[in-house]
């Protein structure tokens, strides 16, 4: 037997209990030593049954003087009751729907029962306690820390405590990949010892070793993957991007604000790396309205005064246009032709009107093929095979995570050695970015343009939704605008707002007098485009949308963004569709609306509500999220973190300085090659 052996291969598991626990993910034996406990029961060892305490975890070794099945009065559930005694006093105990009890414990036996003491009037009583035959001086019940797994209906913890004995046993000289040099500098536990300290720990020490061990393993792979891609990357030519100190100089002077101490330094670490002959890998992380598009024009600007093209892409057409928007304006006193290109919009130069002929279609296609255009703005539709850029030497990717890995791979297939660059404006705690993209160098705005004043945040009870409306309108009323955002388009129940019915509501019952328009991703290109130039233009008083408006919707003027339905919506999200005001030296207000009010809804909203800094909201909803939902991490690796998580920062530095180590010569390691070529076949990084 080894780990890739089928779990019937183990006694007593059939092809009945083998479906039960493929349900939660276990069909071989590797599966099984890998299913990790979701918590301990930590026990105090034997106690007398007077002892007990409401609360406290315990075993008892105690004599059976009755057991019996019953079914309860209201539910009818089986429920099964014994009597237990030892020298000091008896105790009651129960288990609910496992009838099969009544099948192993007899009248006369003595066993150990180990649970958490529950107390009513009739005083301390154990529910669904495990038990063993064994006596307290056997290694079994000695046990203090018992593994509790997430289980599925016909498997009890007994019976998962069996199998994992059995696999520990069957596979005890499992091969090590970690190299020993590493364990002993590291202090670390062989694996079969992690393993087996991870299911069955002697006590709270034993458990952190083997904790300690399998977090190590968890995050090594992926920074192992990230240190040969980086590695593979230095030896890879690409076009240098000589620094033209005047030329950047002159155009910063000539910005129509003053860069921020966090916009420089990222600037500056951006340049020098295209600078080098090697491709740059950089993220560019920065709150909502940090300023990263004035950074990524610098980067573009630079490929331009250096004879190269440059390629911006977005995951939207409004986002798209708001670059293309941006950057013109940026570039407009250096006469850098730049274009819009996506799937209903090709644009050249900000001055001209969007063409939607093929004709000038065609001539955009072939302007990019022979150089003629310096800087190409657009969407997944700039990846078309029909498009060839002439001499391309950077690509910037917005919101990197909206991209699929192989459309990531088609950018910087675009040209020879091409230095890529991503943006996010999902703040990333550093930890997390050293383990999500370890192969990507990293530059942080931590810094708001000056003048930038704080949103107020209010997190609105349902009797309080008309004072909300009257401020709406006094900010209207003052030539103000407003976003109201809600989860869907359609109803799908009568609680469940849509923004169809959102904008009935609005624009016939509590606004009759004002303008209101809606958004939503189902609308044609035209009508999307026609809708948010109405409501920059200020023909639209208040614009309701879906969360089309989550990220690079620009309007100076909106000053409340209004979110229904917000138990729906992460925190990251939120925070960014509050980020679509506050955009200028009005005061600015965001109003948060929840269908529920559960208490997890409620402590995720108020924490919302008092706090701006995206990284704290970034921080809170990984804690709750997860990363696969808020960075969209489904292929990187970090969905198969059991144990590790993206606050072990000391751990993760550990991690990374034995990762590059071991890529200098990884041809040393067989076991280790062996084992990151399976994992490589499963995860992604870029």
């Amino acid at each position: 037997m080894n780990l890739s052996s089928k779990i019937t291969a183990l006694d007593k598991v059939g092809a009945a209990v083998a479906k039960k626990l493929n349900k939660i993910g276990i069909h071989i034996i590797e599966d099984l030593l890998f299913y990790f406990p979701h918590r301990y029961e930590d026990y105090q060892g034997a106690v007398q049954i007077k002892e007990l305490k409401e609360g406290a975890a315990v075993s008892v070794k105690a004599k059976v003087e009755l057991i019996a099945n019953r079914r309860s009065f209201r539910s009818r559930k089986v429920m099964t009751e014994a009597l237990v005694s030892d020298e000091s006093g008896s105790l009651r105990i129960v288990w609910f729907n496992q009838p099969y009890v009544i099948k192993n414990i007899k009248v006369g036996d003595e066993l150990v029962f180990s649970s958490v003491v529950k107390a009513d009037m009739l005083g301390p009583q154990l529910v669904n306690p495990s038990y063993s035959r064994a006596s307290l001086s056997s290694e079994d019940a000695q046990a203090k820390m018992v593994p509790i797994y997430y289980l599925t209906a016909g498997l009890s913890q007994k019976y998962l405590h069996f199998l994992v004995s059995q696999a520990l046993k069957a596979v005890k000289d499992v091969p090590d990949y970690l190299p020993n040099e590493i364990l002993e500098e590291h202090d670390l536990l062989p694996l079969h010892d992690a393993l087996r300290g991870i299911h069955f720990p002697l006590d709270q020490v034993d458990l952190a070793n083997a904790q300690k061990r399998l977090k190590f393993d968890e995050l090594f792979l992926i920074q192992l993957k990230a240190e040969i891609a980086r590695r593979g990357r230095s030896v890879q030519p690409a076009p240098v991007l000589e620094f033209k100190e005047k030329e950047i100089k002159d155009f910063v002077s000539g910005l129509s604000f003053e860069l921020t101490k966090s916009q420089r330094v990222s600037a500056w670490e951006i340049l020098k790396d295209l600078n080098r002959n090697f491709p740059m890998n950089r993220l560019l992380s920065g709150d909502v309205g940090s300023g990263k598009t004035v950074v990524a024009a610098m980067a573009l600007y630079s490929a331009y005064l250096n004879g190269y093209q440059a390629v911006l892409l977005a995951p939207t057409e409004i986002l798209a246009k708001q670059h293309f928007d941006s950057i013109s304006r940026l570039f407009k006193n250096f006469e850098i032709p730049v274009c819009l290109y996506t799937r209903s919009q090709f644009v050249k130069n900000i001055d001209e009107q969007n063409v939607e002929s093929k004709k000038f279609k065609k001539e955009i296609i072939e302007n990019i093929s022979s150089g003629k255009i310096a800087v190409a703005i657009g969407t997944h539709a700039l990846l078309s095979d029909k498009i060839e850029f002439k001499k391309l030497g950077l690509a910037i990717v917005d919101e990197q995570h909206r991209f699929g890995v192989e459309q990531r791979q088609e950018i910087k297939q675009k040209g020879k050695g091409v230095h890529f660059l991503s943006l996010t404006a999902t703040p990333i705690p550093r930890s997390l970015a050293l383990t999500l993209y370890g192969d990507l160098d990293l530059s942080v705005i931590d810094e708001m343009p000056v003048g930038r004043k704080v949103i107020m945040t209010r997190l609105v009870e349902a009797h309080n939704r008309s004072k909300a409306y009257d401020f709406i309108r006094k900010q209207i009323k003052q030539g103000r605008q407003a976003f109201v955002v809600c989860p869907l388009i359609e109803n799908e129940s009568d609680e469940k707002k849509s923004v169809l019915k959102e904008y009935e509501k609005l624009s016939k019952e509590i606004f009759p007098d004002l303008k209101v328009g809606f958004l939503h991703g189902r609308l044609k290109s035209k009508e999307k485009e026609e809708a948010m130039n109405k409501f920059k233009n200020k023909e639209t008083d208040i614009l309701v949308a879906t969360s089309v408006v989550e990220v690079g919707i620009d309007i100076p003027n909106a000053s409340v963004m209004m979110i229904e339905g917000a138990d729906r919506f992460g925190l990251a999200q939120l925070h960014q569709f509050r980020g679509r005001v506050g955009r200028s030296e009005h005061q600015s207000y965001c109003f948060v609306f929840s269908d529920t009010f559960s208490h997890s809804t409620k402590d995720r909203l108020e924490f919302f509500e008092k706090n701006n800094s995206g990284l704290m909201l970034a921080q809170k909803d990984l804690e709750t999220r997860g990363p696969g939902e808020v960075y969209g991490t489904t292929q990187s690796g970090l969905e198969g973190l059991r144990l590790a998580k993206l606050n072990d920062v000391e751990l993760i530095k550990m991690v990374r300085e034995s990762a590059a180590k071991c890529a200098e010569n990884l041809a040393k390691y067989p076991l280790l090659k062996q084992k990151m070529k399976s994992f490589e076949q499963s995860v992604h990084l870029e």
